[in-house]
């Protein structure tokens, strides 16, 4: 069975300053979800499913589906504040819960092993047929799981503060631990993170960071479901607080019944958090382009 690849495109876009999951970033009106999804056609996926909000479900629906109809199936999720128990909505919050709150959204669409990513992430080619060739190796009833590392100083912007999944990774190469960093930025050369506390530490560029390319099998389903209700009863007065994979990640690490390997990738990442990223990401994909990595229209 072909893998799957889940899209985690209901995010705000607040310091991108709109809704950058639809922004186009070629003369031809490509995305950078567009780049993905060629991507994991390529690499074998044969079912995508799209997390979104549903305020802008015509919009994202009138850029996807004709591109894939006739290629794949294509299924959608919708990820709203309300999707919580009862006991736990407040109308003043305005933040979605987060990617891990996403991650739990899907799983009555998603019956076979999947990769999830984030809508406005580069990952380049070589990274979805990684994936794809380990994906297609796993039992689906198995608690093999895996993710795409990228080394940190790779990955940040210059234009402000970002967040990473921070990686340790044994000698074998499986993952121990990730911890979400909400603020990496790069200052005077120098990459520096907030602590617990609040303070500025240095952080090594070497680093190995998760950028929400997970591969799973369907057994990821029994983890998160608790563990988000007790993130919720902990964070009942935050307005702000999200749930983020990696702390399901971490369940299933403590669980002891899981693994997750580290897979590496040479492929360029690029992204986009601010607005000022845009023009970067518009130049290195007109040069992959030019060196024929890509058409120049890709449906």
């Amino acid at each position: 069975m072909k893998p799957t690849l889940v899209v985690l495109a209901a995010g705000m876009g607040s310091r991108y300053g709109g809704l950058k999951q639809l922004d186009t970033f070629t003369s031809e009106g490509a995305t950078i979800i567009d780049f993905s999804i060629y991507d994991a056609l390529q690499a074998g996926f044969g079912k995508f499913v799209f997390i979104i909000r549903k305020s802008f479900e015509k919009e994202f629906k009138a850029v996807f589906d004709e591109k894939l109809e006739g290629k794949a199936e294509v299924a959608y999720v919708f990820q709203e504040i309300e999707d919580v128990p009862e006991k736990f909505q407040n109308p003043e919050r305005t933040k979605p819960w987060g990617t891990g709150h996403a991650l739990l959204m899907v799983k009555d669409v998603v019956k076979e092993n999947f990769a999830i990513i984030n809508a406005d992430d580069f990952y380049g080619k070589e990274a979805f047929e990684i994936m794809a060739e380990e994906l297609s190796k796993i039992d689906p009833n198995s608690y093999r799981f895996n993710m795409m590392g990228y080394l940190l100083k790779n990955t940040v912007s210059e234009h402000g503060f970002v967040s990473r999944g921070e990686c340790q990774v044994n000698k074998e190469g499986f993952l121990t631990d990730v911890t979400e960093r909400v603020h990496i930025e790069k200052v005077n050369g120098h990459l520096i993170r907030k602590d617990e506390n609040g303070v500025f530490v240095p952080i090594d560029g070497e680093t190995i960071v998760s950028m929400n390319f997970w591969g799973f099998t369907p057994k990821c389903f029994e983890f998160g479901t608790l563990l988000f209700e007790d993130f919720l009863e902990e964070n009942k007065g935050n307005l702000k607080a999200e749930f983020f994979i990696p702390l399901i990640v971490n369940e299933i690490l403590k669980s002891g019944k899981a693994t997750v390997e580290v897979l590496k990738s040479d492929a360029k990442w690029f992204g986009v958090t601010y607005k000022e990223d845009k023009e970067i990401v518009q130049k290195e994909i007109e040069h992959l382009q030019k060196i024929n990595s890509y058409p120049s229209k890709l449906w």
